[in-house]
């Protein structure tokens, strides 16, 4: 059971893709082309980079992870793939 202040800091998330394509496991019905997955993960427990390249956020009700680095956080390399290098 939920508590009240449990899901006042339940963490939300939201993942849209251009194409079912570039889903590796998800079944849709129909063909869809366009995807959207929402849901909560509870409250957030913690949050860390596991072996400095998957960023792992873990709550009361499930746990994502991303292909994320460290150095993605860095401005340098926002502004690189943004195309704002000078």
């Amino acid at each position: 059971m939920t508590t009240k202040l449990e899901s006042v800091n339940s963490r939300g998330f939201s993942i849209e893709l251009s194409s079912g394509s570039d889903l590796k496991r998800l079944k849709v019905p129909n063909g869809t082309r366009r995807i959207l997955v929402e849901g909560t993960i509870g409250a957030l427990r913690h949050a860390e980079f596991v072996e400095d390249s998957v960023l792992e956020l873990v709550g009361s009700n499930g746990v994502i992870r991303i292909d994320f680095s460290k150095g993605d956080l860095s401005s340098d390399s926002r502004k690189a793939k943004r195309g704002d290098e000078k």
